[in-house]
């Protein structure tokens, strides 16, 4: 079972960050949290790795849609998007696939908004695809 929307841009890692955050925001979805993975490793395990951080990403309509169909659907919530450096000017963006939690709770009336979110991520990652010219 694939999980996961992917992709792989030429982007610097910080630079990548702020697209995919403005990315997030055109699409109606807030930052909730933000886990810097690499930081946490090292302080935590003094293990270096690539940099790579989690957002907890919500679009608020789309979870109360959500939990007006399933209570406990908060456990899947918010969507989380990782940002990596997969090195040399290269990121790498995956979000969950919101088809997840259709086939995780089981509950076929989760699809209406399990679209809407996959709909909106991908025209999020689309934007990245095709960043605005400056």
């Amino acid at each position: 079972m694939s999980y996961g929307l992917t992709l792989t841009i030429d982007q610097p890692f910080e630079q990548a960050l702020a697209a995919v955050r403005a990315a997030l925001a055109e699409e109606g979805f807030g930052i909730l949290t933000e886990i810097d993975m690499a930081a946490t490793m090292k302080k935590k395990l003094d293990v270096d790795m690539a940099p790579q951080v989690i957002f907890g990403a919500c679009n608020p309509p789309l979870a109360h849609r959500a939990l007006q169909v399933e209570e406990s659907i908060g456990m899947l919530l918010p969507c989380n998007v990782v940002v990596r450096s997969v090195g040399e000017g290269r990121t790498r963006i995956e979000a969950l696939d919101p088809h997840v939690m259709v086939t995780l709770t089981g509950n076929d009336d989760l699809e209406a908004v399990a679209d809407d979110a996959a709909t909106r991520l991908g025209a999020a990652l689309r934007r990245l695809e095709s960043p605005p010219k400056v």
